[in-house]
């Protein structure tokens, strides 16, 4: 006799006459899951926002997260920076208020004598300016009162301006060292093509707040794509913290973290050493006028835009990020030395398109200190998040309810076999054939009631590479 047939709503002890048919759904499903990339943004928000701090909302475009955070404010701007970059993007933000010891970061630009002709004054604030129109004599205190209130007029801008007697005080609407990053850049144009330049840079912002409050609230969701928006030692750390227990094997709530970074190589190469993680990324894009939240932004939303997990992101366009000087662009010497030191490095391509070099974690050596480049590509652990996915919702789906016999770990190979033949069908894994007589399922010697199993996962990697030699025949 074959395998009895097992009900799970017809008691076997029903004695009245009928036909009984219940719904089996087990086996309805033998098709992998989808692999929707959704992307969820940790922030600051502003006093002004109309969402309270802890709260995660979904945002589908960059007015709104005005009006849940704040015009202006860092979660605000982290959206726009997402949008602009992928407008399909499936985004969540949750955010947190100021510190309550911090100190805002200041800066001052000073404009020292009227205008010699008529002409232009364009303020930047990072990438973003404003312009105020100058006539002839028209004084220094004059163009600096309509610089502050061009300034202040631009909400979306994440500072706020004052003039005193031809100087422009600029602030950081948020409080914390994030607000540092903000560079200022007065340029005069006039009319006989005649141009002055004055910048700064703000300074002095302490004490960027506590994301753990924002982790802790946001824990039992499910998000595919996490966002930082501070690059600090302190700030990565507690963000792998994070990650690490949200992916552990009793949570399986998988995440890549995304953090940005537009200082120097040698800062962003002490930042990565220091996480040595695979399963955050950090993009280094060179003296950007963008924030790290907002190129981490980006970056995290182009890589939301791909759902296979293991096809690399090399050369894929993130828009809305400023394009930095010639001078500053890294060459193919500083972009090997980031990639070799767990950065992963942002460049001006044709067009002025800035694109991702090749999207790789921060792990560099392993718990011996000993290099490791088991996986150098944050699309292993894409792939691995995906494979881990796949088998427990097939695993779930078809043994909800199961006895643990001696029937059962063949039945449950079975599947875990056909699931590995899919995701090779797919180009995620490969080689099953070679691999498969490693994959062994049995029943724990020491937990009556638990199954456990090896399952070998040959991922798939990506093409970096291809060197050939041209042999010369005369």
């Amino acid at each position: 006799m074959g395998e009895i047939i097992q009900l799970d709503q017809i008691p076997v002890s029903t004695l009245k006459p009928g036909a009984y048919f219940e719904f089996n759904t087990k086996l309805a499903r033998s098709s992998l899951p989808t692999n929707l990339q959704r992307v969820l943004i940790y922030g600051q928000r502003l006093a002004t926002g109309m969402t309270p701090a802890l709260t995660t909302v979904d945002v589908f475009n960059d007015k709104d997260a005005a009006v849940y955070f704040g015009a202006g404010s860092i979660a605000h701007r982290m959206v726009i920076n997402a949008i602009e970059a992928n407008p399909n993007a499936q985004i969540a933000v949750i955010a947190v208020d100021d510190a309550a010891a911090s100190q805002a970061a200041q800066g001052e630009v000073e404009i020292t004598a009227a205008a010699t002709g008529r002409g232009i004054l364009k303020f930047f604030v990072g990438p973003e300016s404003v312009d105020v129109a100058i006539e002839t004599d028209m004084p220094a205190a004059d163009m600096a009162a309509a610089t502050a209130a061009a300034i202040n007029a631009n909400v979306e801008l994440p500072v706020t301006a004052t003039a005193t007697a031809g100087k422009i005080k600029v602030e950081a609407k948020h409080k914390g060292e994030a607000g540092n990053q903000i560079k200022l850049a007065a340029v005069v144009r006039y009319s006989t093509g005649a141009t002055n330049t004055i910048t700064a840079q703000l300074a002095g912002g302490l004490a960027d707040p506590d994301l753990r409050p924002a982790y802790a609230a946001a824990f039992g969701s499910s998000y595919e794509i996490r966002v930082c928006p501070f690059a600090t030692q302190e700030a990565l750390l507690a963000f792998r913290d994070h990650l690490e227990e949200l992916g552990s094997p009793l949570e399986q709530r998988d995440a890549i973290g995304v953090a940005g970074f537009p200082g120097t190589l040698a800062a962003a190469t002490t930042v990565a050493s220091a996480v040595n993680s695979s399963i955050i990324t950090l993009a280094w894009y060179n003296k950007s006028k963008r924030t790290t939240g907002e190129i981490a932004a980006g970056y995290a939303a182009v890589m939301a835009g791909e759902e296979h997990p293991a096809r690399p992101l090399n050369y894929l366009e993130i828009q809305g990020l400023d394009i930095i000087a010639q001078e500053d662009y890294p060459g193919r010497k500083e972009q090997e030395n980031a990639l070799h030191n767990g950065v992963t490095p942002l460049i001006v391509g044709p067009g002025n398109r800035v694109q991702i070099v090749r999207a790789i974690s921060t792990y560099l050596v392993d718990a011996q200190n000993i290099p490791d480049d088991s996986s150098l590509d944050i699309t292993v652990f894409r792939t691995l998040h995906y494979f881990r996915k796949a088998c427990r919702q097939a695993v779930a789906l078809r043994f909800p309810r199961e006895l643990l016999s001696e029937k059962t770990p063949p039945k449950v190979r079975t599947l875990l076999l056909q699931i590995s033949y899919q995701c090779e069908d797919l180009e995620i894994l490969q080689n099953i054939d070679q691999y498969k007589d490693r994959l062994v399922v049995q029943k724990h010697p020491q937990n009556k009631g638990m199954a456990v199993a090896s399952i070998p996962a040959p991922i798939v990697h990506g093409m970096h590479v291809f060197a050939g030699r041209i042999d010369l025949y005369v």
